[in-house]
């Protein structure tokens, strides 16, 4: 059984593409088959694995889409690439802000990237999708080709402000386009354990959403190793493996396996 997470917020720099990539390699570390799908137009995820110039590539998940919408069958190993950790990831860039407009006036328009995905299922045991700091069309599309969405959120007011409409937006979507889509949990990030207004917020956030969502047990905590394993295109496990991040990151991935 394939299991297909997206990983959603539609607030920026929350440690979306952070957690996709470690839980990705972490669930590989596990000996799971793992897929990366990056549906990001600014293609964090894909330069945080080592592709320079992401917008440089000839084959992305745009192309894909484009296929589809044109009802040409997609080459399922096309494009995707290997990461030296041991998971495979298909590229994202700049041609999906063309592809969040083309979908407007595409029949069925919320159903393409399922129609690819499902095709993938008997390929792997885990498909994790970055999606963009929206709650667009190619958002949509990720929710409903998922099984669960996972929600980073930012211990700061702001981001628990947002998650509202985030919560909203995935009721929308399971009473009218994927009725088995589930909040996988609400993922604490970047927090300082240190101050009173972080743990303050992260109350503040399960007085509100615990009585609706789970939430994960393990917390990120904020550290410099995790922006500098993005630049090097490693995991925090390769970059700073006895670090608090990677342990968090491990105890995350375990939290995930549980809930097989």
């Amino acid at each position: 059984m394939c299991k297909v997470i997206s990983v959603a917020n539609q607030k920026g720099g929350v440690g979306k593409t952070t957690t996709s990539i470690n839980l990705g390699i972490g669930l590989a570390k596990k000996g799971k088959r793992v897929l990366l799908i990056d549906a990001d137009s600014q293609g964090s995820m894909t330069a945080s694995l080592g592709i320079q110039e992401p917008d440089l590539l000839d084959y992305t998940l745009a192309t894909v889409l484009g296929k589809i919408i044109n009802e040409e069958e997609p080459d399922l190993s096309e494009g995707i690439l290997v990461h030296d950790e041991g998971i495979c990831f298909l590229p994202g860039n700049i041609e999906l802000s063309g592809m969040e407009a083309s979908l407007v006036n595409v029949m069925s328009r919320e159903f393409i990237l399922k129609t690819y995905v499902n095709q993938l299922r008997g390929m792997f045991d885990y498909v994790i999708i970055d999606c963009m700091p929206s709650l667009g069309m190619l958002t949509i599309n990720a929710l409903v080709a998922a099984d669960s969405v996972l929600i980073p959120v930012q211990t700061h007011f702001l981001s628990a402000k947002g998650l509202e409409q985030l919560i909203k937006t995935i009721g929308k979507i399971r009473r009218q386009l994927n009725p088995k889509l589930r909040i996988e949990g609400i993922l604490p990030t970047m927090v300082n354990g240190r101050t009173v207004y972080s743990k303050e917020i992260l109350q503040l956030l399960k007085d509100g959403y615990g009585s609706r969502v789970d939430f994960f047990e393990s917390s990120i905590p904020e550290a410099v190793k995790a922006s500098e394993a993005s630049a090097l295109g490693v995991s925090i496990y390769k970059h700073d493996p006895k670090g608090k991040v990677a342990m968090a990151y491990e105890s995350l991935t375990r939290e995930v396996l549980a809930r097989e």
